[in-house]
């Protein structure tokens, strides 16, 4: 592995509570260093996650879809 590849956790949310996901999301990904990426799986559409995100660390996570539904949706957050 090169010193430029970057890390990836990978977290699966679709078995867990709702109201336990943004909170361990928000501390994963508080937990990344600049340039490590997130993959989140989930059930539906993260895209109040997204929202909270956006709100909450204006700039600091990149965000791209991996996976659209209809039954998984996958996303890939980088922080910057």
């Amino acid at each position: 592995m090169s010193a430029q590849a970057s890390e990836t956790v990978t977290i699966d949310v679709r078995g867990m509570v709702p109201r336990e996901r943004h909170p361990l999301i928000f501390s994963k990904i508080d937990g990344l260093a600049a340039g490590e990426t997130l993959r989140l799986i989930n059930d539906h559409d993260p895209k109040p996650l997204y929202y909270q995100l956006m709100a909450e660390r204006p700039g600091a996570i990149g965000w791209e879809y991996l996976e659209e539904g209809p039954e998984v949706w996958q996303v890939r957050m980088t922080k910057q």
